[in-house]
């Protein structure tokens, strides 16, 4: 009986030893549990802030393609509308431009008179200034502003995210929490505007909209003899271009170019000018093409080639632009102040050596690893400490290879950041 007594009291002494350790294991295992959580929904908030960036730069791509397409439009406006003043005016006149070059541009230019008074929505007041405001605003006022704020609390956000699991685990319960992470500066940075500019030409470029409208229909017939080669032309030039601080400017405009001939030139083409239009963003730019200030409103008193020869340098012979009509472009052009490109945040570049020879059509480089620790120190069953250690990464993974097989690095352009576990061990 005593031995027995003996053996209970060391079976009972066992049971709550082991009954004492399965308690501080569980302890310790629900507290890791608690913490892998935390860190991963950290992460989860870190991508999902990432993915916001990137969306909203290609919200502000977004914006300056709409700008552009605006900008076109308002020129074309204007010289649809200055297109129907003229074809009222009979100058030229409409049944002309058909029988030299045909039913469709003779069509065209009757129909420009439904135009009459559209340039007067070119005008910063009008629909389409008011528009190109209120895309300019979003970029600069919108998403300039919330990338900053997205950035600057990144990590405050983070650690809410974190905490808000382990007070599920842990409500009204004392913890010790240390989140190890590098700097938000040492792998984002703000880019300065103009870096932009590459990668918004190479979007424009797939827009036919943006590109050159150049065109040139000649009549059949000989008009004369002392040139049997010329033809009477009807050219229609225009142009939308992007400078490097994000500015567009476009002009528009079309001509009718009599060929005449006399004895003192030859033969020459006198420009009749039908539309124009020219949308500027600074009220110092200037028109590139062949123009005049101030150009007569008539040629009633004086020849047009004499004219020509004595105040400007135009090529009246062989030439291919429509420079009377530019030049009434510029003394009616319209201005729509501009900001241009906002700043915005982009991945870091690698340090040199690191991922050399992989080539991206992105403005940035990196691994695409944003990792951070997480340690967890709190006081819990008999009254023990305990501490254990976790870490999660925000990571960058196309959800499908390129279509070129190229390898895509890690940038703020694309929404395809992902969260996961990370090793405890390893650097940052």
């Amino acid at each position: 009986m005593v031995l027995g007594l003996l053996l209970c009291g060391v079976a009972i002494v066992a049971l709550l030893h082991y009954f004492s350790l399965g308690q501080v294991l569980a302890e310790r295992t629900r507290q890791v549990h608690a913490l892998d959580t935390a860190a991963y929904s950290g992460a989860v908030v870190q991508s999902r802030a990432l993915n916001l960036l990137a969306l909203s730069n290609r919200a502000m791509v977004g914006h300056h393609l709409a700008m552009g397409h605006l900008v076109t439009l308002a020129s074309w406006a204007q010289l649809g509308g200055h297109q129907a003043q003229q074809r009222l005016r009979a100058n030229p006149p409409a049944f002309l431009i058909g029988m030299l070059f045909g039913v469709n541009h003779g069509t065209a230019y009757a129909a420009s008179s439904a135009a009459h008074g559209l340039q007067r929505e070119a005008l910063q007041s009008g629909q389409l200034g008011q528009r190109f405001i209120q895309h300019e605003s979003r970029v600069h006022d919108t998403l300039a502003v919330v990338q900053s704020q997205v950035v600057s609390t990144l990590a405050g956000t983070r650690e809410a995210a974190i905490k808000a699991v382990l007070n599920r685990y842990y409500p009204n319960a004392q913890y010790d929490l240390t989140i190890t992470a590098p700097p938000v500066g040492q792998w984002l940075e703000r880019r300065a505007a103009p870096s932009l500019h590459p990668f918004m030409q190479q979007i424009a470029g797939g827009y036919g909209f943006l590109q050159e409208r150049n065109h040139t229909a000649r009549n059949a017939w000989l008009v004369s003899p002392r040139c049997p080669t010329k033809r009477h032309q009807l050219r229609r030039r225009g142009n939308t271009v992007l400078d490097s601080s994000g500015r567009w400017e476009a002009a528009d405009t079309q001509s009718y170019h009599a060929l005449r001939s006399n004895r003192w030139i030859g033969c020459y083409f006198r420009e009749y000018a039908m539309g124009w239009g020219w949308l500027a963003s600074r009220s110092t730019s200037k028109l590139s093409a062949p123009h005049v200030n101030n150009p007569p409103d008539n040629f009633s008193s004086q020849h047009f080639w004499r004219w020509v020869a004595d105040a400007t340098n135009w090529d009246i012979f062989t030439g291919q632009d429509n420079p009377m009509a530019n030049s009434r472009a510029v003394a009616s052009r319209v201005v729509w102040p501009t900001r241009g490109y906002a700043s915005y945040f982009d991945v870091r570049p690698l340090l040199p050596g690191v991922g050399e020879g992989v080539e991206s059509p992105f403005t940035s480089s990196h691994s695409g690893r944003f990792r951070f620790a997480v340690k967890l120190r709190r006081v819990g069953y008999d009254n023990l400490r305990y501490t254990v250690n976790s870490a999660a990464e925000s990571y960058f993974e196309r959800p499908t290879p390129r279509e070129d097989g190229r390898y895509e690095q890690a940038n703020l352009f694309n929404p395809y950041w992902l969260a996961r576990q990370g090793p405890v061990s390893g650097g940052l």
